[in-house]
């Protein structure tokens, strides 16, 4: 069983940066990638990150690319989403997820283990 547990949310500023933790509590051979999604009020939940667990190889939405970076440390079993130069509209609960599967790292369904989020507010 995988357990994850985010941290790292809050409040800041248009154009300030965050950095959101995700420990993973459980043996972490069997895990394959690992991701960041998010799902602002009234919207669905969209894909953010994604890192592949061994190799590193990341993939990130449009819409972060360039100021969001994913980054893992397999000694500390934690994937880290570094947030820089945030816009309103980054605004959102971000879900850390993990897969033990095979598949697009783009896909929700792709995961199946969840953290229970953590929320990011950016004031404009």
């Amino acid at each position: 069983q995988v357990q994850l547990v985010e941290s790292g949310g809050g409040l800041v500023q248009a154009g300030g940066s965050l950095r959101l933790s995700c420990a993973v509590s459980a043996r972490t051979f069997s895990i394959s990638a690992m991701a960041w999604f998010r799902q602002a009020p009234g919207k669905e939940r969209e894909f953010v990150a994604a890192i592949t667990w061994s190799a590193g190889i990341t993939d990130y939405a449009d819409s972060v690319k360039g100021r969001f970076t994913i980054s893992r440390d397999n000694a500390k079993n934690t994937v880290y989403l570094q947030m820089n130069s945030l816009k309103p509209e980054d605004t959102a609960v971000y879900y850390c997820a993990a897969s033990t599967r095979v598949g697009n790292v783009r896909y929700e369904n792709n995961y199946n283990y969840w953290g229970q989020g953590t929320q990011v507010t950016v004031s404009s």
